[in-house]
C-alpha cells in the first residue's frame, strides 16, 4: 500500500447515523479532527436531518437520501470555502444529524398545588399532570438556538424547560376556561385541545411542535376530597331514617354473630336491645318528619316567676328571681332582719319569716 492510500484510509468516507436510543434530538457526527472526503457517501434516514457547520456556522441541511459529496451538492459550503472552480481535496466540517421523529409520552405535572376560582367552592388549590408529545420542526431553528455545540443533545436536556411551559400554560387554560371543579374530568379532551393551542407558539419559537398534549389528572387537596367524598354520601343515603335503620339492622347481625356459640341468653339480649334501638331510632325519624296538615300542639301555660324586692338603705331594691335572693343571702347581704316583699304579702316582713327563703335552717331548740 502505498503513502497515498494511506493518507486516504485518514479521511472519512461514511457518514450516517444509526440511532438506538429513543431519547436522542442532536447527534454530532465524531469527525475527530479528520479531514471528509470528496465522494464520501452521505447517507440520511428518515426521520432525520442532516447539517454541516462550518466554522461555527449553517451551511447545508440535508434531508433523507443518500448523497455523495462533491462541490456541486454542497452549494453554500463550496461558498464559504471560495471552492469557485471546484475542489475535490478533503475538507473538514461539522456534521450534525437531527431526529425529526415523534418523541411520545414526556410527562408533565405541578411540583406544587396552584390557587384558581371556582364559581360553587370558591378558591380551590389543584394539582394536574399528563403527557405530551414533541417533535423538531425546524432543525436550523432547533440547532442554533436550544442545541448549540452540544454534541448528544437529548430530550432530558430540554424536558424540564418544556415541563414547565406546559403547567404554566395548562393552568392557566384551566382558570380561564371557568370549567367547575365538579366537571373537569369530563372535559379533559377539550382541555387538551385548548392548551396544545395556547402553548404552540412558545414550542415554534424552539424549532419544536408540540403534537398532542393529554389531561390525565386535576385533582383536589385530600381534605378538600374527604369532604366531597361526604357530601357524596349523604347525597347517596338520602332518607336519613331510612339509612338509620339499616345500621341498626346491621348491628342486630353483627351481635347475633359474635354470640354464635356464646351465651344464648346473652344472644337474645342483644338482638332485643338492637331490636328496641331500631324502633326508638325509627320513632325519632318520624317524629322529626313535618306534616303541614297536623296541628301544633298547644304549649304548656308560662310558668310565673318569684320575684322578690328587699329593703336596701331605706329603699326597696328588686325585682329579683328567688336564685338571687338565696344568693344574696348566703353572701350575708340579706339577713333575717332584712325587709323583703314579693307579690301575694300583704305588707313588708322579715326575710327569716318567710319560709322558702330560710327552710335551709332547722328551727331553734325549745
Amino acid at each position: 500500500m502505498g503513502l497515498f492510500s494511506r493518507l486516504l484510509d485518514e479521511f472519512i468516507d461514511v457518514i450516517e447515523w444509526v440511532d438506538s436510543s429513543q431519547d436522542t434530538l442532536v447527534w454530532k457526527f465524531p469527525r475527530n479532527d479528520n479531514a471528509i472526503k470528496m465522494g464520501a457517501k452521505l447517507t440520511v434516514r428518515e426521520s432525520q436531518v442532516a447539517i454541516f457547520m462550518n466554522e461555527g456556522q449553517i451551511a447545508d441541511v440535508f434531508s433523507p437520501g443518500m448523497y455523495e459529496l462533491s462541490t456541486q451538492n454542497i452549494p453554500i459550503l463550496t461558498t464559504l470555502k471560495s471552492w469557485k472552480y471546484g475542489f475535490n481535496s478533503p475538507f473538514q466540517a461539522d456534521v450534525y444529524f437531527v431526529s425529526m421523529r415523534l418523541f411520545v409520552n414526556q410527562k408533565w405535572g405541578t411540583k406544587n398545588p396552584v390557587m384558581v376560582r371556582d364559581a360553587e367552592f370558591g378558591p380551590v388549590r389543584l394539582r394536574a399532570f399528563g403527557s405530551f408529545s414533541f417533535k423538531v420542526l425546524d432543525a436550523k431553528a432547533f440547532l442554533t438556538q436550544i442545541a448549540a455545540t452540544n454534541p448528544n443533545f437529548s430530550t432530558e436536556d430540554i424536558n424540564e424547560q418544556l415541563r414547565n411551559t406546559v403547567i404554566s400554560r395548562t393552568m392557566d387554560a384551566i382558570a380561564e376556561s371557568k370549567i367547575p371543579v365538579l366537571d373537569l374530568a369530563a372535559n379533559y379532551t377539550e382541555m387538551g385541545l385548548l392548551i396544545t393551542q395556547n402553548i404552540q407558539p412558545d414550542f415554534t419559537e424552539l424549532g419544536l411542535s408540540l403534537s398532542k398534549l393529554l389531561v390525565e389528572n386535576v385533582s383536589l387537596p385530600p381534605e378538600v376530597e374527604q369532604a366531597l367524598d361526604k357530601r357524596s354520601q349523604m347525597g347517596i343515603i338520602g332518607n336519613l331514617g331510612a339509612y338509620a335503620q339499616f345500621q341498626a339492622a346491621n348491628a342486630i347481625e353483627k351481635s347475633a354473630e359474635n354470640s354464635i356459640g356464646g351465651n344464648l341468653g346473652a344472644a337474645g339480649m342483644g338482638l332485643g336491645v338492637g331490636a328496641a334501638m331500631m324502633g326508638q331510632v325509627g320513632n325519632i325519624f318520624q317524629q322529626n318528619q313535618f306534616d303541614p296538615n297536623t296541628k301544633a300542639p298547644d304549649l304548656p301555660p308560662a310558668l310565673d316567676v318569684v320575684e322578690y324586692h328587699f329593703a336596701k338603705e331605706g329603699k326597696p331594691d328588686g325585682p329579683h328571681t328567688l336564685a338571687t335572693i338565696k344568693t344574696l343571702i348566703a353572701s350575708n347581704v340579706i339577713n333575717r332582719e332584712t325587709q323583703v316583699w314579693k307579690k301575694g304579702m300583704a305588707t313588708w316582713a322579715p326575710a327569716g319569716s318567710v319560709t322558702e327563703l330560710f327552710d335551709h335552717e332547722p328551727p331553734p331548740l325549745a
